[in-house]
């Protein structure tokens, strides 16, 4: 019987020197000498035949290699984990001698940098910046602006309706009016409101039916034509170039009166006539006129106390000429070579 126990200690010892090569492994030799059903632990369930003198002596050489075998797995079981350990750091070695990998940093849309150009300016100018909701109340977008339900001009701007009282806005002079009433009754204004704005207007490479917008008010005792004309001058001359022409031309708005058209003298041909202004030496560049007496009014503002001039341009319009950009849908397809020269 001794024999056997070191017989079998000295077997399970070299199994576990020699062929524990994995964690894995190792616990099932663990299993097969020293588990339940274990070569070891069958050893000390048949103390039970022996005689009563041989079992306390058997029982105590059984233990010690059950003890010595315990001790040889914990030993190898370290080693394997620090073999393991040692492994994985090998193989996720980070190499600190590699140049930096290079991440993509964004930069500014060329809307977004034309439109923040044109906030600068007014800003400048003593403006403020006024923000309105996207989706907006009929009255807000044409009642209040002198266009009622059956006014002709709603036709000009085929508009996405969402109810018969809630549609995407089509210009940002909602915002015009929901500042009007916010303040109190005649007192001065002096803002602007860019944004985004929705028609249904994608019929060629001039349109999009989602734009940007900035829109202008300014209402006070005293404002006059040359007062709209000076400002809009100077923002021109600002946003273009000092020798920039400027002439008006006589328009009409619902919610302007008198109404004009603004050009400017061709920025690609400096007037003489090209391709882009169609041969005229002239662009048109926005819409502006005096407030409609019937705006101030259901405002709130009257208009024997105070008077005021709007106006709106497009930023999609400004940003094409500045960079000389001939097609606005460039600015929507998201694509990197367009977008990285800016």
């Amino acid at each position: 019987m001794d024999e056997k126990i070191e017989q079998l200690k000295q077997e399970a010892a070299e199994v576990i020197r020699k062929h524990a090569a994995t964690l894995t492994e190792l616990n099932d030799i663990r299993v097969r000498y020293l588990g339940k059903k274990g070569e070891i632990t069958n050893l000390l369930r048949s103390l039970g035949q022996l005689s009563q003198e041989d079992r306390p002596r058997v029982g105590q050489i059984v233990n010690t290699a059950r003890v010595q075998l315990e001790a040889l797995i914990a030993q190898k079981n370290a080693e394997l984990k620090a073999r393991e350990l040692a492994d994985r750091l090998s193989s996720e070695e980070i190499d600190i001698t590699l140049p930096g990998r290079m991440q993509p940093v964004g930069h500014l849309h060329p809307l977004t940098l034309t439109q923040n150009r044109i906030k600068n300016i007014f800003m400048d100018m003593g403006f403020t910046v006024e923000e309105g909701p996207e989706i907006e109340r009929d009255y807000f977008n044409f009642e209040a602006l002198n266009l009622p339900k059956d006014h002709p001009a709603r036709d000009m701007q085929d508009s996405f309706y969402i109810t018969d009282e809630i549609l995407m806005r089509t210009q940002t002079s909602p915002v015009q009016a929901r500042t009007m009433q916010a303040h109190e009754p005649n007192a001065p204004i002096r803002m602007i409101a860019p944004g985004r704005v929705y028609r249904r207007d994608d019929y060629d490479a001039t349109h999009s039916p989602m734009f940007t917008q900035v829109e202008g008010l300014v209402i006070d005792r005293g404002i006059s034509l040359a007062d709209l004309k000076g400002t809009l001058e100077l923002f021109l001359h600002k946003i273009f170039n000092p020798d920039v022409g400027v002439r008006f031309r006589p328009s009409f708005f619902p919610f302007t009166e008198p109404s004009a058209e603004v050009d400017i003298s061709c920025v690609m041909c400096h007037g003489k006539g090209c391709r882009v202004c169609k041969g005229t030496g002239w662009l048109e560049i926005l819409g502006a006129g005096m407030v409609h007496p019937h705006v101030l009014e259901m405002s709130g503002y009257d208009p024997h106390q105070v008077s005021g001039f709007a106006f709106g341009l497009g930023v999609e319009r400004i940003a094409m000429l500045s960079y000389g950009i001939d097609d606005l849908r460039l600015f929507y397809d998201n694509d990197l070579r367009f977008l990285r020269q800016f």
